[in-house]
């Protein structure tokens, strides 16, 4: 599975951007997903995951009533809605699919088999 996350870019504080992540090479309609980010300085971090057929979700209490995760199976597309943005949102953004439809681990980040290029997200406070 390729993934090619997109829609990064410098938005102002209390902005909105939609992140896209594209797969390829197979389809991912039977994977968790998630998306994950690294600030400069830190570790990466999961930010929210999605369950095969979108029945689950969770979310990083940080951006809780912020950010929403949501896939398109037909378009083998995973999507991360980011409003009310702030400068501590600041980070690359990656996509990734776990082998699991959905399993405990997948909320805590653990084992996800496939990962993407990631796109950069600059917010100005």
């Amino acid at each position: 599975v390729q993934l090619q996350a997109s829609g990064g870019g410098l938005v102002q504080a209390g902005g909105s951007l939609r992140l896209s992540c594209a797969a390829s090479g197979r389809t991912v309609d039977s994977y968790g997903m998630g998306w994950f980010r690294q600030a400069p300085g830190k570790e990466r971090e999961i930010v929210a995951a999605i369950s095969w057929n979108g029945g689950r979700t969770y979310y990083t209490d940080s951006v809780k009533g912020r950010f929403t995760i949501s896939r398109d199976n037909a378009k083998n597309a995973v999507y991360l809605q980011m409003n009310v943005l702030k400068a501590e949102d600041t980070a690359v953004y990656y996509c990734a699919a776990h082998g699991a439809r959905w399993v405990s681990e997948i909320s805590v980040g653990v084992n996800f088999a496939h990962w993407g290029q990631g796109t950069l997200v600059t917010v100005s406070s």
